[in-house]
């Protein structure tokens, strides 16, 4: 639009070009102003796009490339074709890393890899924190980070806001080794299958001290109880299935099929649980991705300038990133059968998740010219 008038003055008169072109520069300026603590206010422009949701719910899959899910040929039809055509695509989304856990440690505090995240923490390590970089990177290895590093979680409870995590198979709420101890969650069991790995509010100190962790990290089985009213609702829902039904395992260890299949069918069960609750009715965005491509020799491609960080030189391991995934957003203000080419990564989930709540860019979050959610996503009515 903003071309189309400028265009239009260039025919009548160079004054005229002059005048657009500073409006036009004015517009963009105050498209980006921030507060110094990178906090989006409510009369900030750069956010009057915003929708009014107040109930957000993720659902977070595993380890499948965007061709895969989302190509002719995927095994999850009720994903790729029902889900997709009420939604709008993100055809350009990508994990951060590989293996699972740095790529859901970003996605709830902007901190970047480290050699132990990398290695998906097989024994439940403190980071020992050595410093601190630019963009609010702890200096550092381990898993479990200090309570100084903030989180998605710590952030919507200081803002008034309310949060949950429902992992699949969990059963203990805030369920996670010792301090020191050997994670035996690393591979499935018949009958209990959950992944600490895959449960990221229990890799932050200031969230397992506190007893709000065994109030908001629970097992999913809590969600339909939850659901039953907008009241009950969080505003911010992190839901994980167990390694078979997020499509990590193939076969899984009682027999289902894993992969695509099986994470469609859990799809097929619980999204019309989601979509029919008052809270997604009245306000609500769902959200479903993956943590990362098909492995690290499959797919280390990256996007937004992600680049080495303090603690890894190759946050993909074999390469700059985690690989395309995509995504697919559904809610009352996004339109059906839509999509979008920006590029995001799990940073830009972070920021964008950030926007919407009114709160400040945590960690690479922050990272200048990283992508957000906007009209190309909430494109009700566009």
């Amino acid at each position: 639009m903003i071309r189309t008038k400028l265009a239009a003055a260039f025919r009548r008169r160079p004054i005229a070009i002059l005048l657009a072109a500073i409006a036009a520069a004015a517009l963009v300026a105050t498209l980006f102003v921030r507060t110094s603590s990178g906090k989006a206010e409510a009369d900030d422009p750069a956010v009057n796009y915003l929708p009014s949701s107040a109930h957000v719910f993720v659902i977070q899959l595993e380890n499948k490339s965007y061709d895969g899910t989302f190509g002719p040929n995927s095994p999850a039809p009720y994903l790729s074709q029902t889900l997709r055509q009420q939604g709008v695509l993100l055809n350009n989304y990508y994990g951060i890393g590989h293996n699972s856990l740095d790529n859901y440690l970003a996605q709830i505090s902007g901190q970047g890899p480290n050699s132990a995240t990398q290695g998906d923490c097989p024994v439940y390590t403190p980071f020992v924190q050595t410093g601190t970089a630019m963009l609010g990177q702890a200096i550092g290895a381990g898993c479990v980070y200090p309570s100084n590093v903030t989180t998605l979680a710590d952030q919507l409870t200081g803002a008034g806001f309310t949060w949950k995590g429902y992992m699949e198979d969990m059963g203990t709420p805030c369920n996670h080794p010792a301090i020191g101890a050997a994670d035996p969650t690393m591979t499935a069991h018949v009958g209990y299958q959950y992944a600490t790995r895959h449960n990221p509010f229990v890799y932050f100190q200031s969230i397992t001290g506190s007893p709000s962790c065994a109030a908001n990290d629970v097992d999913l089985s809590a969600l339909k109880g939850n659901l039953a009213s907008a009241a009950t609702t969080a505003n911010f829902n992190f839901i994980v299935p167990n390694l078979c039904n997020d499509g990590h395992d193939a076969p899984c260890v009682d027999g289902q099929p894993g992969g695509l299949k099986s994470a469609d069918a859990w799809l097929k069960q619980w999204v019309p649980v989601i979509m029919n609750s008052p809270a997604f009715q009245q306000d609500g965005i769902l959200m479903i991705t993956f943590d990362e491509s098909d492995g690290p020799q499959a797919d280390s491609s990256a996007c937004c300038g992600e680049g080495p960080g303090p603690n890894a030189a190759q946050p993909g391991l074999t390469g700059p990133g985690g690989g395309r995934t995509g995504a697919l957003m559904v809610s009352p203000f996004v339109a059906p059968n839509t999509w979008s080419t920006t590029s995001y990564n799990h940073y830009s989930f972070l920021a964008s998740m950030e926007e919407l709540f009114h709160l400040p860019y945590l960690g690479y979050a922050g990272t200048p010219g990283l992508s957000r959610f906007g009209l190309d996503v909430y494109n009700k009515g566009v």
